[in-house]
């Protein structure tokens, strides 16, 4: 009998299939989280004033059933099996015939390639378990902020608790590093952005991506954190100019910065050890 927890390729296949049906959720996580963060915004505002909650049906991650935003049909379980379904219906509402985007089996094949890989790079223990967590965090992370500009503490504060957990054991850096790149993570991108207050008057980025920083050095450690900076920077750099040039984005228009400090956290997740020292070996001597 085949032990997939031990053999690699069958460990790898079962994160596979496990990422599309986590990535499944996650569209779920991505949709219906911020909505749930507007909610609980509008009511204690609505408590605060006085008045009776705006929203008296309740939204949860679980409940209501995952519905058509364009005629509320009720989507059945065969038509939410990951990427099949899509396909099947070829991205078309069975209710109404609506067009169904195409980032919802892009975020399920996305996460089942990185789960996939994860669990073929890292093999067998915890440690698979661990990247796991983490790539799935910074998945829904980069699509909430592309599309909200909000980088929910619901998502990065367990983050970072999970990643310093996770290291107690050593799994990807010792805690000593895992606790002072939680504190360095968070107090580079904090000074930024105080120097940028004080030298322009304006806000130059969120706390969340504070806090995002913070939990990507929880888990990498303060070794990593360079090296994420400086692809998160240039990856977004590049971003922007194509936004602006190809896309007419305006100059003014805030571009979010989260997804390219996930991505820049997910390379230095897997090659960060690798290209830091290839860097350092090409300045070393001979």
């Amino acid at each position: 009998m085949i032990d997939i927890l031990s053999d690699p390729i069958w460990l790898a296949a079962a994160c596979t299939v496990l990422g599309l049906l986590v990535g499944s959720f996650l569209n779920v996580v991505i949709h219906r989280l911020p909505l749930i963060m507007e909610r609980d915004w509008q009511a204690q505002c609505a408590q605060m004033r006085g008045d009776a909650a705006p929203h008296p049906e309740p939204l949860s991650l679980a409940r209501p059933r995952s519905r058509c935003p364009q005629c509320g049909h009720a989507i059945t379980a065969l038509e939410n099996i990951p990427v099949l379904s899509w396909l099947a219906l070829r991205g078309r509402c069975r209710g109404c015939g609506g067009a169904i985007s195409a980032r919802y089996p892009m975020v399920e094949l996305l996460c089942a390639a990185l789960s996939g890989y994860a669990a073929w790079h890292f093999g067998p223990g915890w440690t698979t378990a661990g990247a796991l967590v983490l790539l799935w965090a910074l998945l829904a992370l980069t699509f909430i902020d592309f599309d909200t500009q909000l980088l929910p503490d619901a998502i990065t504060l367990p983050l970072l608790w999970a990643g310093l957990l996770f290291n107690l054991w050593g799994s990807f850096t010792d805690l000593q590093s895992a606790v002072i790149g939680a504190m360095a993570g968070y107090l580079s991108l904090w000074l930024v952005y105080q120097g940028f207050r004080l030298a322009t008057g304006r806000e130059g980025m969120g706390f969340g991506d504070f806090k995002l920083l913070g939990a990507i050095g929880a888990w990498l450690g303060w070794q990593m954190l360079p090296l994420v900076i400086l692809l998160s920077s240039l990856v977004g750099s590049v971003a922007g100019v194509a936004l602006i040039v190809l896309a007419r984005h305006g100059r003014a228009t805030p571009i979010p910065f989260g997804p390219y400090l996930a991505a820049a956290g997910v390379i230095a997740l897997f090659w960060g050890r690798w290209i830091t020292a290839t860097y350092l070996g090409t300045l070393g001597p001979g």
